[in-house]
């Protein structure tokens, strides 16, 4: 089981991608909805992954994740964007995001780009 936390400014979208993440025995130890409370959640929660908006108030999530990278370089950090944003995620990628998942979400795809995304760390891990 794997815990993950939750980083998006909508409570509709934390709700949505929680349920469905619990529903796959994924443990959510937290949401947050903004980058600093996504950086400060992180230090204390120290998930093994992060699903993370990039358009939110307070702090985007490029900076949180260019944040949480700077604390921990093994950080596992998925991006949701909106369509349209193709730019926006290749910056988030070439900041430290391991893959992102589109919105509106079609669910197979979330619980494919989690497992795929984790499964190959695990594999790394295991690995070294």
């Amino acid at each position: 089981m794997s815990k993950i936390l939750v980083v998006d400014d909508a409570k509709f979208m934390r709700t949505t991608l929680s349920t469905l993440l619990k529903h796959k025995q994924h443990e959510i130890i937290g949401e947050a909805e903004n980058g600093e409370e996504a950086i400060s959640l992180y230090q204390e929660l120290r998930p093994d992954l992060v699903l993370m908006d990039i358009t939110m108030p307070v702090m985007n999530g490029i900076d949180a994740i260019k944040a949480i990278m700077n604390m921990d370089e093994n950080a596992i950090i998925i991006v949701c964007s909106a369509m349209g944003q193709q730019k926006v995620v290749v910056e988030a990628i070439e900041s430290g995001a391991r893959d992102f998942i589109m919105k509106p979400f079609d669910e197979n795809r979330v619980i494919d780009t989690v497992n795929r995304v984790l499964n190959l760390q695990d594999e790394s891990m295991t690995s070294n």
